[in-house]
């Protein structure tokens, strides 16, 4: 079942969201790219600060959404393709490939990492990150309601995000020929507003599952959804702390 992206959705915890792709990016040690993908890069907008970094670079975001390559074109230096991240081919061997919050949507993931490992170009980096908290009440509360009757005959076969651990990472890039540091790390995020965490999912993890709802049911699920995550999540007067652990890995071919 398909599903379409909010550019401003996603955007709207802008500064939080590009914390992990700060931390991810300063591992990389390119000093001179040519060619530079973000394989899964939405809105670009952190596409942008690879070509500041490396202005004398082309600089390529592709996405599969339509939505988020709308957006990407407007931002500067930056190159927007429409395309799938599990097929799409560069134009040459690669310097820097980042894929930053995109691999947990695609299943079987650590089988296409030989694949994306094999786009460097010697010398070339690979720096991904992907959430870890799929234990954490944000995705198990929403899984057990969509599990519930009358949600549950409406959500089969919708996308579901899934990860692995910083050592499944290192072991699969390893075994694809790179020299790997893998890490975690997990943020501590303070959100303000009405039902912050709410809006936080709604526009990631959250999205597949409220659109393939009928619209009757849709007001109905958000509604307990959001009571579920008001008690998981308490403001305590200073806003609600949203736990995120993010895992990462970045590799260099020799």
């Amino acid at each position: 079942m398909t599903h379409t992206w909010n550019p401003e959705q996603y955007l709207r915890y802008g500064d939080e969201r590009s914390r992990p792709f700060l931390d991810l990016t300063s591992r990389i040690g390119a000093e001179h790219p040519g060619l530079v993908v973000d394989l899964g890069a939405g809105p670009a907008t952190q596409t942008r600060l690879l070509a500041e970094r490396w202005p004398g670079a082309e600089v390529l975001a592709v996405d599969s959404s339509p939505e988020m390559i709308a957006r990407a074109g407007a931002q500067e230096g930056v190159t927007a393709v429409l395309g799938d991240l599990r097929t799409w081919t560069p134009p040459g061997a690669v310097d820097v490939l980042v894929t930053n919050a995109a691999l947990q949507w695609v299943g079987g993931h650590l089988a296409l990492l030989p694949r994306l490992a094999g786009l460097l170009a010697p010398g070339g980096w690979f720096a991904m990150q992907v959430p870890g908290n799929f234990e954490e009440p944000s995705h198990t509360l929403r899984r057990e309601l969509a599990a519930q009757a009358p949600y549950a005959e409406h959500l089969q076969g919708i996308a579901s995000p899934a990860s692995h651990d910083a050592a499944d990472y290192l072991r699969a890039l390893q075994e694809a020929g790179l020299e790997v540091d893998a890490w975690e790390t997990t943020y501590l995020h303070v959100l303000h507003g009405p039902d912050p965490v709410f809006e936080w999912v709604a526009g990631t993890g959250a999205r597949p599952t409220l659109q393939a709802l009928p619209e009757h049911l849709r007001a109905r699920f958000e509604e307990e959804f959001r009571a579920r995550l008001r008690e998981a999540y308490p403001d305590r007067g200073h806003g609600v702390v949203l736990p995120f652990r993010r895992v990462f890995a970045v590799g260099r071919r020799p």
